[in-house]
């Protein structure tokens, strides 16, 4: 059917144009020349024979909408365009409006560019170091697997003229480096810390994040690219394999021409010469039949993961488009009273802790009665938790806040300020108890974990106080960026090494009468090279279980960190000595924690 209105279906117009048709007048020009609208006369309609439905959608077609009408809607659109982005929780369960595809239109990128070779080749390496180098355990294949990963999503992200900016490379060349910890430290805890945090970092370089629920969510956001990868690189390779089979063929023929000169000279080479035989079966990683479906599982898992990280390269996700709708601010006086009641509350604490401090634990205990290790116990998990329900208070606070001007954030400083002052205070309070209650019944796992976290919580405490005054346009990144700073040092400064080294100095200083065999015995390889130094038979009884764990151990050399390497040298040259009845009683005289070793009220912390 054609749009073109018939003759007897038209308005009332001037009989001398009435044999050619008239062209739409945009109202505003209409208005401007002063000629008024016109309303097409149904009656002149219906006796030509037309349905008054069809004068009314001709009418449509051909009249603009008024000129009132044509304003309206002009400032309606441009109010629209001023607005601030509305929050995605504005509206209820199932209400739809402009604002929500506002949002959508904000946050999903429009799709990428065809996958390119060197994304898809990038993709395919990945997918095969995957297979072979990730079935035998966590060490330097994890660098070895993210080098082509990194690469198809530097690749992706060029061809889809994304640049490079300093965020960018700082969380990139962060996630590398965490993926180092398990290529240096044998221990399993700090080792899955860093690989949960390279993960973090390398989402955050693909998406670009800077709001607090753009770090947030950006920090997961590449598990919503694996789908949208995966279907990105299937119709990547359909549109290229369907004109280029010539040079698939090609590819292919070149790749099984070079299999196969390297089987047979590499297996000429291997039978000539024994040394050769060694080194290229120790560079080749070992599998089997049997592991064939678990090899398969992590070629598809690499192959996903680098897809998902290409896509989002090249079509990241603006998770910085979620908005959450700003507290109501509340009057001066509302707001400030509750914070300074708890200043002084910390003020007055923190005077008893300046005393502690400064003055010593033989005047608090002259006061209290407890001694060294019961002052310690008693307060460190309270003021841990004090610590982090500041934090809670503090984000609370500066939703709530008035923000009428210049005033109000003189108001917000002076109170907020002085609260994570105090609260520094007794972030180093908790410290001096962890440290004294370490000095006096050594390191564990649990206390060195704490510990770090109370630190950790200061650091955070330091860069809100610099976000008061230069801003806090970088807080959330400078927050993310600390705690996985925290993790990459935690990782290198090897936890299982440090606890052996301050038990082991203790007992050479004779301030403690045995160590504790029960609790370092199950300490990782790292810990081998402290352990060592013990005199016999503390040292064989200490070390038996991990030369067990580690001379045993056939794991290939990309699965192998540094510590298990250098724990596996020494107890080579120095194998324990003795049966392990002797290590009954070694380690098991005097107190531990405040409590004989077979008391029932023995706490581990």
């Amino acid at each position: 059917m054609s749009d073109q209105p018939s003759e007897a279906s038209r308005p009332p117009e001037n009989p001398k144009e009435a044999g050619a048709p008239r062209p739409p007048e945009p109202s505003a020009a209409r208005e401007a020349a002063g000629t008024p609208e016109r309303q097409p006369d149904p009656t002149a309609a219906r006796s030509a024979g037309a349905p008054a439905a069809d004068t009314a959608r001709q009418s449509a077609v051909w009249d603009p909408a008024p000129p009132q009408a044509s304003g309206d809607r002009a400032r309606a659109q441009a109010a629209r365009k001023a607005a601030p982005p509305g929050s995605p929780w504005q509206y209820g369960a199932g209400a739809h409006s402009a604002e929500d595809n506002d949002v959508t239109a904000r946050i999903r990128p429009p799709a990428p560019p065809l996958i390119g070779p060197a994304v898809l080749g990038s993709v395919l390496a990945t997918a095969l170091l995957s297979a072979l180098f990730l079935g035998d355990g966590l060490g330097v294949n994890l660098l070895i697997v993210a080098a082509p990963a990194a690469l198809a999503a530097f690749f992706a992200a060029r061809a889809a003229g994304r640049r490079l900016r300093p965020w960018t490379a700082t969380w990139a060349l962060g996630g590398l480096a965490l993926l180092a910890v398990p290529a240096l430290r044998d221990a399993g805890w700090p080792t899955f810390l860093a690989v949960v945090s390279a993960f973090a970092l390398g989402s955050l370089a693909l998406h670009g994040s800077r709001s607090w629920l753009g770090v947030l969510i950006g920090s997961l956001g590449l598990f919503d690219s694996v789908v949208p990868g995966i279907i990105w690189g299937v119709r990547g390779v359909r549109a290229r394999a369907d004109g280029s089979r010539a040079r698939w063929g090609a590819a292919l023929r070149t790749t099984v021409v070079a299999l196969v000169l390297l089987v047979v000279f590499g297996t000429l080479f291997a039978s000539a010469d024994a040394a050769f035989a060694e080194l290229l079966g120790s560079l080749m990683p070992e599998a089997s039949v049997g592991e064939g479906p678990w090899r398969i599982f992590l070629f598809a898992l690499g192959l996903a993961g680098a897809l998902a990280a290409a896509h989002a390269a090249a079509a990241p996700v603006r998770w910085d488009g979620i908005t959450v709708r700003p507290g109501k601010p509340r009057g001066r006086a509302e707001w400030a009273l509750p914070l300074i009641v708890l200043n002084l509350l910390f003020a007055a604490f923190i005077t008893l802790q300046l005393v502690v401090l400064f003055g010593g634990y033989d005047k608090v205990r002259d006061v209290t009665g407890l001694s060294h290790a019961e002052y310690a116990r008693q307060g460190f998990w309270q003021l841990l938790w004090a610590t982090l329900l500041t934090l809670l208070v503090i984000a609370l606070a500066l939703r709530w806040a008035p923000r009428g001007g210049a005033g109000d954030r003189t108001l917000v400083r002076s109170v907020l300020g002085p609260l994570c002052v105090l609260t520094l205070v007794v972030v180093a309070s908790a410290l001096r108890r962890m440290d004294l209650y370490v000095d006096e019944y050594g390191l564990t796992r649990l206390r060195i974990s704490v510990a770090a976290m109370e630190l950790w919580l200061g650091v955070v405490l330091v860069l809100i106080l610099a976000a008061g005054v230069f801003g806090a346009r970088f807080l959330p990144r400078a927050i993310a960026v600390s705690a996985a700073a925290g993790v990459l040092a935690f990782g290198l400064l090897s936890p299982d090494g440090l606890i052996a080294e301050q038990n082991v100095q203790r007992f050479e200083d004779s301030r403690s009468t045995a160590i504790d065999i029960d609790y370092v015995k199950d300490l990782s390889a790292d810990a081998v090279p402290a352990l060592d130094r013990l005199p016999e038979p503390e040292r064989s009884c200490a070390l038996r279980i991990i030369q067990n764990d580690v001379l045993d151990d056939d794991t290939p050399w990309y699965a192998t960190s540094w510590g298990g390497a250098r724990a596996k040298e020494i107890l080579e040259k120095r194998p324990v000595k003795g049966d392990a009845r002797d290590c009954y009683r070694a380690g098991r005289e005097g107190t531990r924690d405040g409590y004989e070793p077979d008391d029932d009220g023995y706490d581990p912390y």
